[in-house]
């Protein structure tokens, strides 16, 4: 393994393991190495001092050199992630459209959702848009009574 200071063209600096030199070679080009500050694929090595394993204990070790460290850099939320084509970074978007439409027309009633879906399906309650937490078992049983239901996905970006 071999750790690489890295900095992207806006000059956000950051450290990086790969397998050997070739492995960091290979992804470069692809365009998997990216910066955590901004998502800039356009990274390059940057000049660091090699660590040695001391084979005498007799000297006192040597300081560790001081790293510089850029300031802290707010992401953008909607900076592209490498790894998506086009194609999947339209999907995500709509993926994320479909969200903010049912969170902001729907009622959220969190963990009681498989209940009240079921109250409104037996015309205990009324009818209306809702949205909320269900178990894989409440989910099921749900689809077992013919009520329907849709999970509503989350995007790894949003844990983030």
């Amino acid at each position: 393994m071999i750790r690489y200071a890295l900095a992207c063209e806006a000059g956000h600096a950051f450290e990086s393991w790969f397998r050997d030199s070739e492995s960091f070679d290979t992804q470069q080009k692809a365009g998997f190495v990216t910066c955590p500050a901004c998502g800039s694929a356009k990274v390059a090595k940057q000049i660091m001092a090699p660590n040695v394993a001391r084979t005498d204990r007799d000297r006192p070790a040597l300081p560790a050199p001081a790293e510089t460290a850029s300031p802290p850099v707010e992401p953008t939320p909607s900076a592209p992630v490498a790894l998506l084509t086009e194609r999947e970074a339209a999907f995500r978007e709509l993926l994320r459209a479909v969200r903010r439409h049912v969170v902001e027309t729907a009622e959220n009633v969190g963990p009681r959702f498989a209940e009240e879906a079921r109250r409104m399906h037996d015309g205990l309650s009324e009818f209306r848009a809702i949205y909320g937490e269900a178990t894989l078992e409440e989910a099921m049983a749900l689809a077992e009574e013919g009520i329907e239901a849709l999970p509503l996905p989350s995007l790894p970006d949003e844990h983030n």
